[in-house]
């Protein structure tokens, strides 16, 4: 069975940065790609990062773009995101997800197209 776990989450000022981990057990971690969505409260879960399985392809929404790092450590089976210069509307609850792929090069950037679901990382970012 494959579960996911999220840690990292905290508090930060505006113009901070914070590094979140997302730890997989189970399964075969280099047959997933990852993603990392961020939830506001109310609101349904929007992708903030996107990595494929082979670690080669990501993908950003413009909002995060240029700010936000994803990366993929196959022998640590640990997925990271990087999050630099840090507004307060990147403030919520942040899921890590893992989505079996056939094609490696892929990167599932709905909700939906994910099967394992962390239980979430909170992110505050405020002066």
């Amino acid at each position: 069975q494959v579960q996911v776990t999220e840690s990292g989450g905290g508090s930060v000022q505006p113009g901070g940065s914070l590094r979140l981990a997302c730890l997989v057990s189970g399964g075969s971690f280099s047959e997933f790609a990852m993603g990392w969505f961020r939830q506001a409260p109310g609101k349904e879960r929007k992708a903030v990062a996107v990595v494929s399985a082979s670690g080669t392809n990501t993908w950003y929404p413009d909002s995060v773009k240029g700010r936000f790092t994803i990366s993929k450590d196959n022998a640590a089976t640990t997925v990271y995101l990087q999050m630099d210069s840090l507004k307060p509307e990147d403030a919520g609850t942040y899921l890590c997800a893992a989505s079996k792929q056939r094609i490696a090069t892929y990167w599932p950037t709905s909700a939906w197209e994910y099967d394992t679901w962390g239980q979430g990382t909170q992110i505050s970012v405020s002066s």
